[in-house]
């Protein structure tokens, strides 16, 4: 690891710092298919590609889908400890703070009312489990979330759900597809919030205008990057607004093989698939 020490310019290196600090670029990995595998274990080589990443200059940080208490066992996995962390598909942006390196904060949350939305969804989707996540980060389920991290949750009746405002709704129906919820969103008409469809029959539901690019603004704003110094990889229909935002400004998007075709087709640029370390191969090569 890297102290203090080593970093601090000698005296004629001042020009390498200021060279360094015009490349230094602001690095977004997706979580699930990007750094870690089905099974929750790490991508081939992704621990050594973010600390080579690091090495080299560049604000490396997760944008991910998953809430808070789903992301912070990944940073330490993957020995990371970023300025901001990009959770609940852009609503929650946490800060690390002064307590120590593990140390995070909620510093940034969308809300909306979700009464409306709840109810529509049912409607359509009544045999649905569903889950809401406050801005204080406590979430309340209606029912098994197979394969969701339910550490702070509690499970609530439907009607419970809608009392407060929240930064996301999350609808998991494994007896709908892909394309079914697709469907569903153009059928109900959800124009006044921002939604994401997972591969799993799952539709996760955020403020409008609320998603994984407009959570990176934020942070690159805060960060004083450059907007032509943005890579961003990722592999699922949640990682299209961050894609689009990267390509805009003149960024790199990159999508993992095993992503829909859709999703590669969006980004400018497509690596291996994360069971053969795609996203290592991407930060390995900076």
């Amino acid at each position: 690891m890297t102290s203090l020490s080593d970093s601090l310019p000698e005296a004629g290196d001042v020009d390498d710092v200021a060279v360094r600090a015009s490349t230094r670029m602001l690095i977004a990995l997706d979580v699930d298919g990007t750094v870690i595998l089905e099974d929750e274990s790490l991508s081939p080589g992704i621990v050594d590609a973010v600390a080579h990443a690091r090495r080299a200059g560049h604000e490396v940080l997760l944008a991910t889908g998953r809430s808070w208490e789903g992301t912070r066992g990944i940073l330490a996995a993957l020995d990371l400890s970023p300025e901001y962390v990009v959770c609940s598909n852009g609503a929650v942006v946490m800060r690390r703070t002064d307590e120590g390196l593990a140390a995070y904060e909620r510093f940034h949350t969308e809300t909306f009312d979700p009464a409306q939305v709840l109810g529509m969804l049912r409607e359509n989707v009544p045999d649905a489990h569903y889950m809401v996540e406050r801005a204080d980060g406590h979430r309340l389920y209606t029912g098994t979330m197979d394969d969701w991290n339910l550490a702070d949750a509690q499970q609530v009746a439907f009607d419970e759900l809608g009392v407060q405002p929240v930064s996301r709704v999350v609808v998991v129906s494994p007896g709908h597809t892909e394309q079914d919820f697709i469907e569903l969103v153009h059928r109900i008409g959800l124009n006044q919030v921002s939604y994401a469809i997972g591969w799993t029959a799952w539709l996760d539901i955020a403020p409008m205008g609320v998603d994984k690019a407009s959570g990176l603004e934020r942070v690159r704003e805060w960060l004083g990057i450059e907007r032509d110094r943005l890579l961003v990889i990722g592999d699922g229909r949640n990682d299209l607004g961050m894609f689009r935002w990267a390509l805009e400004y003149g960024g790199r998007a990159v999508a993992m093989a095993q992503g829909p075709q859709e999703v590669r087709d969006a980004a400018g640029e497509t690596t291996l698939s994360v069971a053969d370390g795609g996203a290592a191969a991407v930060l390995g090569a900076l």
